[in-house]
């Protein structure tokens, strides 16, 4: 599927396998590095592969195309069907109700992420993550661990590589709403809402830095720590004008009562929330039923057709109905009965892989049970992705010290890339021995960088 990537992920291995050095300095150190710059996920380590993904220029600009026609179809949806998409992806009445607050800027999604699985002849991208799409700052600071390694310093012997720069455009998106909604402060205060008990704690840490590097003063909050009065959102003594909204609409309403200031800024437009409450119908996982529906397809450009058809797979909410597939109209609890081994049913807002019935690994009682489940809640069922698994070195044993032990691996590989106003910025990597490719499930990150051979 890309041709420059082989070429380089064959140097990269034939490094690893033919110069002892080089393995053993990985197997010594490479578990510190990560330690040392605090590369960890809920207390354990968030890389253990040590090799980078390797995208060419050329297929990175062709993924670029396909996400853009995408997300431009999903915004041409909401802007379209208006409240009638909120029917459509089984939006809640409390969630309903912050989403009709004005955020003072229009895009309702303007941090992104696409996630994707790599097949062996393109990408299928099976979810949005369009409220709170985590990883940017963690695949940044891998990227300068990994430039760091002595492996890769000698592969750039041979092959150029380019990071990408998620934390510059994450922070320029951030202050873009602010400014777009009539902030005037040359550099605003930022706020990173989430609370204090999850495990993405330190990457929240990751980008306070940043902030503060660029001038930015900054900080690290619980929303239940946050007070309103006289029209300033504060946490203590600081004013905030930014909140960077790292917990889902969801879990905030489940502590309605202890997040009121939060809540009350958002209705008074004191503070600028990104992302908005009102990005949550894009997050519905049934936000793909849409954009695969028959009857929706006049909504969108040819272009945008083509995209849909290439790289999103058929997906419909859960329920008694009927529907069609590959044009044929069928009877959809029926149909997810007979096709056990070609469906994935999933909730429709969920996440880290929490309740998913995957039917190629089940067996047929457990997926009549599993469809019974999904009919009484709010589910989405999709069509399998067919995943291409690659080869990947991997450090093991290394979990409770400096030292791992070195091997290969096939992996799934969880290609996820961010979008920023539109247009993609680098990607989130994940790599899993399993079905399920994401890191709260048990799964690793990895960074990715541009690759292209030197001259």
């Amino acid at each position: 599927m890309d041709s420059t990537s082989d070429r380089a992920v064959a140097d990269y291995h034939a490094l690893l396998r033919d110069d002892e050095a080089l393995a053993q300095e990985l197997e010594e150190r490479f578990f510190a590095r990560m330690r040392e710059r605090h590369l960890t996920f809920g207390g354990r380590m968030l890389c253990s592969f040590p090799r980078p993904n390797l995208v060419s220029p050329a297929v990175y600009g062709q993924i670029g195309g396909v996400c853009r026609g995408i997300f431009r179809a999903i915004e041409k949806v909401e802007s379209r069907l208006g409240e009638e998409l909120w029917d459509r992806v089984d939006l809640l009445p409390e969630e309903r109700e912050l989403a009709r607050l004005d955020p003072g800027y229009a895009r309702s999604s303007p941090l992104s992420r696409l996630d994707s699985f790599v097949t062996p002849s393109s990408y299928q991208y099976v979810e949005l993550n369009a409220e709170t799409p985590a990883g940017s700052s963690y695949a940044d600071t891998l990227a300068e661990v990994f430039l760091e390694i002595p492996i890769v310093r000698r592969f750039q012997e041979r092959w150029r590589l380019r990071p990408f720069h998620t934390g510059r455009r994450l922070l320029a998106t951030l202050v873009g709403c602010y400014r777009e909604a009539g902030g005037r402060k040359e550099h605003p205060s930022i706020a990173v809402v989430d609370y204090e008990d999850v495990p993405t704690r330190v990457e929240h840490h990751m980008v306070r830095e940043y902030c503060e590097s660029e001038g930015y003063p900054s900080l690290v909050c619980d929303p239940r720590h946050l007070t309103y009065e006289g029209g300033r959102l504060r946490h203590g003594d600081l004013p905030i004008d930014i909140v960077y909204k790292r917990l889902l609409v969801n879990e905030l309403l489940e502590r309605r009562d202890e997040v009121r200031p939060l809540l009350q800024a958002a209705r008074d437009g004191a503070a600028v929330i990104v992302n908005p409450f009102r990005c949550k119908p894009l997050h519905k996982k049934a936000i793909f039923e849409v954009l695969t529906d028959d009857t929706l397809q006049g909504l969108f450009t040819g272009g945008e057709q083509a995209a849909i058809r290439a790289h999103v797979p058929w997906t419909r909410r859960v329920r008694e109905s009927r529907t069609t597939h590959a044009g044929q109209e069928v009877d959809l609890p029926d149909f997810i009965l007979g096709r056990r081994d070609r469906l994935v049913m999933k909730p429709n807002d969920e996440y880290g892989g929490k309740g998913v019935f995957i039917g190629w690994e089940m067996a047929d009682d457990e997926w009549t049970r599993a469809l019974a489940e999904a009919l009484a809640s709010s589910y989405v069922v999709q069509e399998r992705v067919d995943v291409l698994r690659e080869e990947f070195p991997v450090l093991s044993g290394g979990e409770g010290s400096d030292r791992g032990r070195l091997g290969f691996g096939d992996f799934v590989v969880d290609l996820d890339p961010y979008v920023f106003g539109g247009e993609v910025e680098g990607f989130l990597t994940r790599l899993s021995a399993t079905s399920l490719a994401n890191v709260t499930s048990g799964g690793g990150q990895v960074p990715s960088f541009l690759v292209e051979p030197r001259p």
